[in-house]
């Protein structure tokens, strides 16, 4: 039985979820206990709504919070224009200020559901453009005055593209210089992100300790990754955002592969741990429904956890069709697979859609196809499309 009791002590705050700490946990441990701290992280808008990975990071600032300390919320509107190259092989796509800030417009809501935005120490939501915009040429030439340029080419993807002869353009180089004036600018204690990001959070930290003098802690949170390293709710179609119904996420935690059922409980809720290994290998399929319906409670209450768990077991165990599913109206009377993965606007590229399709992760009417030139007659009676396990669209002829 799993217990709901939350530790709340300094020593599960810097241990829970958490890869390490910087320059150490015992002295961030003995900061905080002489005084409340502030700390924040940062979240570039680069999608309208937060993940699953985006909720990992609000779970660990809301352990902070309920120990009184100061936490902040930051959106990254300036840095979310350039785009993080963490993990990229290739320049990503720049955003517009109008497209950031149309992308973080639901964020407050969101976080709402997992930090207090009110009472007597709220979470305090603050964008960098703020400070960012100000910046002058003159500011920049001194601020990357303290950063060299081997220290920034030091990055893995940056290494990479060196050998492949690809390109590595110069705002790429800026992006950790931008973020981590964020930590100048605010004179924050500590900050935390997951351990993707922990480059650029060292850049921070150097900028502080040259521009300020005051030292600033590193904390990084653990991935929800499979055992191959691929981000646990970000693949075979099945990413999690908090805007998705209680029924899409409660089906997408429910996809998990049994290995991250551990970590899960250790990053998505605030369940004692204690014994829960072992109940895992007794019961994974048990356990994992226990996590879908903690997570989905949590965010939505329990009352739509319930109905999650019994659409759940109804369509996806059962091997049903969704009732409430969504119909979308296409011109054409039969279309290539791949198109009409693509006309699900369930998938971002067509690109995206030849890989579920490779991936075995398409079904039309409850069967996997394969074949992505394969044509599929629609009608007006339709075909019922689903991708990856939990996604289910109905398209129809108009």
């Amino acid at each position: 039985m799993i217990k709901n009791k939350t530790d709340n002590s300094i020593e599960s705050v810097l241990t829970r979820g958490v890869e390490q700490v910087l320059p150490g946990k015992k002295a961030l441990a003995s900061l905080m206990t002489k005084r409340k701290i502030k700390l924040y992280q940062g979240f570039d808008p680069s999608a309208p709504s937060l993940h699953l990975g985006n909720f990992v990071g609000l779970m660990k600032l809301r352990a902070f919070q309920k120990l009184g300390h100061k936490v902040i919320f930051l959106v990254g509107d300036f840095t979310g224009m350039i785009g993080d190259p963490t993990d990229k092989l290739a320049t990503r796509t720049k955003l517009t200020r109008e497209q950031v800030l149309e992308n973080a417009k639901a964020w407050k809501k969101q976080v709402g559901l997992v930090l207090d935005t009110k009472g007597t120490n709220p979470v305090e939501f603050i964008f960098n453009s703020s400070w960012n915009d100000k910046v002058s040429f003159k500011d920049l030439i001194e601020i990357t005055s303290n950063i060299t340029h081997s220290q920034m080419i030091e990055r893995d993807m940056f290494r990479e593209r060196i050998k492949n002869n690809k390109d590595i353009w110069f705002h790429e180089l800026l992006y950790p210089i931008a973020q981590g004036y964020d930590s100048v600018h605010m004179e924050v204690d500590l900050e935390v992100g997951g351990n993707d990001q922990l480059f650029n959070m060292i850049v921070g930290r150097k900028l502080l300790k040259a521009m300020k003098g005051k030292e600033k802690f590193v904390m990084t949170t653990k991935l929800l990754v499979d055992k191959d390293g691929n981000k646990v709710g970000k693949t075979t179609g099945n990413a999690l955002f908090l805007d998705s119904t209680p029924n899409d996420f409660y089906a997408g935690i429910m996809s998990f592969p049994d290995e991250v059922i551990y970590l899960g409980f250790e990053l998505l809720t605030e369940v004692d741990l204690t014994g829960l290994k072992e109940q895992i290998r007794t019961d994974p399929m048990k356990l994992k429904k226990q996590l879908a319906f903690g997570v989905v409670s949590f965010l939505w209450g329990k009352e739509k956890a319930s109905k999650a768990s019994g659409a759940f077991e109804k369509t996806f165990q059962k091997g049903g069709i969704p009732k409430d599913i969504k119909i979308i109206k296409v011109a054409d009377k039969t279309l290539p697979l791949l198109d009409l993965v693509f006309a699900s606007k369930l998938v971002s590229s067509r690109s995206e859609a030849k890989r579920l399709i490779k991936q075995n992760a398409i079904d039309v009417n409850l069967k996997t196809v394969t074949n992505t030139t394969k044509e599929i007659e629609i009608g007006k009676k339709g075909v019922v499309l689903r991708i990856g396990k939990t996604k289910f669209v109905k398209l129809q002829t108009k």
